[in-house]
């Protein structure tokens, strides 16, 4: 599939991760939606300073070009659910519940900024190859951004038409992500599921490859996380 065509986004799955980003297994510790509108991943880059030496006459002697440095990306993710589940995964915000132990809120706090979360994505592929693997049914674009920091729900207006809620964050390099928790690719020729093959380097904020693999269902609540890469805090 050398070039493919990419559509729309699909599915995201949002997953807890630690203090130095090691996916956390347990009950509450993930949530997959289909219910968004966009999903912005903004290069924050420091374009560093030119050098250039110049004579006293005016004459430029020599110019060395500054090496731009990548800091990480500015993630701004659109959705309409009110998920307390949801938000509580991208934010720390507290959930509220009911007289039954139902959530059916959230409380707006401050800012917890050592917690966490990998947001996964899936975007969907056009073109006449994407059924060449006879194993395949389909084929998405998967995306993996395994450590966002900073969640914060931003100005929330309620009026007289569609509310949205927009989540701002920021990616870190490292963490403890791995291969994840997941399958995600084929392991082989016959398609079978599995996680990724390899873990991002270590100064790698996000990695976006063709897979087979369907993305998961969604959900309307927490969905439980387990697995040996995996780590309950």
């Amino acid at each position: 599939m050398p070039a493919p065509l990419i559509s729309n986004i699909d599915v995201v799955r949002v997953t807890r991760i630690d203090g130095c980003g090691r996916p956390v297994c347990g009950p509450e510790a993930s949530y997959v939606t289909d219910c968004h509108a966009s999903l912005q991943m903004e290069a924050n880059i420091d374009e560093g300073d030119d050098i250039t030496f110049k004579a006293g006459n005016g004459r430029q002697c020599g110019y060395k070009k500054a090496c731009p440095t990548f800091n990480n990306f500015d993630v701004t993710y659109t959705f309409f659910q009110a998920s307390p589940e949801l938000i509580e995964l991208m934010t720390g915000s507290p959930v509220f519940y009911d007289y039954a132990g139902r959530p059916i809120g959230f409380d707006s706090c401050s800012i917890p900024c050592r917690s966490g979360f990998a947001l996964e994505f899936w975007a969907d592929v056009l073109g006449e190859d994407v059924c060449e693997d006879d194993a395949a049914d389909g084929a998405w674009l998967y995306g993996i951004m395994p450590w966002i920091t900073n969640g914060i729900i931003g100005d929330l207006e309620l009026a007289g038409e569609a509310v949205n809620f927009t989540l701002t964050g920021a990616t870190r390099a490292g963490g403890k992500w791995g291969m994840g928790p997941y399958d995600v690719m084929a392991q082989d020729a016959a398609g079978t599921p599995g996680p990724m093959l390899a873990p991002l380097g270590s100064t790698c904020h996000r990695r976006i490859f063709t897979t087979t693999v369907e993305p998961p269902e969604t959900s309307t609540t927490y969905v439980p996380v387990a697995g040996e890469l995996c780590e309950v805090s």
